[in-house]
């Protein structure tokens, strides 16, 4: 097949000309192919934002753990220890309570609780972080009135 060049034509008689040679089968479900090749991609990318969501989150649970620890360790008027530990472990979901370390003393003026979250994996035998995140906090003695 020849084409002639006219000034009307130029170009598009040549794509003209190839797509009439079928061309156009060639890249027949191309698309495909690279949705496929990039999914694993995808779906890595997706699991390690979920993994640093969960960082983010054991920080704010081991914050509010030893927040809610401290200021019932220093209200308590009878084993404040107990109820430190009972206060810090009250709220937890269980991925998180089930290795989380509670410290709970009294000083001169303030209560402390210090509470160690470590951050569950959301696919086991992928990786494991291994990490502990530690959050602490302080509430002031509350007098006593006998």
């Amino acid at each position: 097949m020849t084409t002639t060049r006219t000034a009307r034509s130029g170009i598009r008689g040549r794509i003209t000309a190839l797509r009439d040679r079928g061309g156009r089968d060639r890249d027949r479900g191309q698309t495909a192919v690279e949705f496929l090749g990039m999914t694993p991609f995808i779906i890595l990318i997706m699991l390690v934002l979920w993994e640093c969501a969960l960082i983010g989150y054991t920080f704010s649970l081991a914050g509010n753990a030893a927040d809610v620890g401290a200021r019932k360790g220093s209200g308590a008027e009878v084993a404040p220890r107990a109820a430190c530990e009972a206060g810090a472990m009250k709220d937890l979901p269980d991925a998180w309570a089930e290795s989380a370390v509670v410290t709970c003393r009294d000083g001169s003026s303030l209560y402390e609780a210090t509470v160690r979250l470590k951050v569950p994996v959301l696919v086991p035998g992928l990786f494991d972080l291994d990490t502990e995140i530690e959050g602490t906090a302080g509430s002031p003695m509350e007098a006593q009135q006998w």
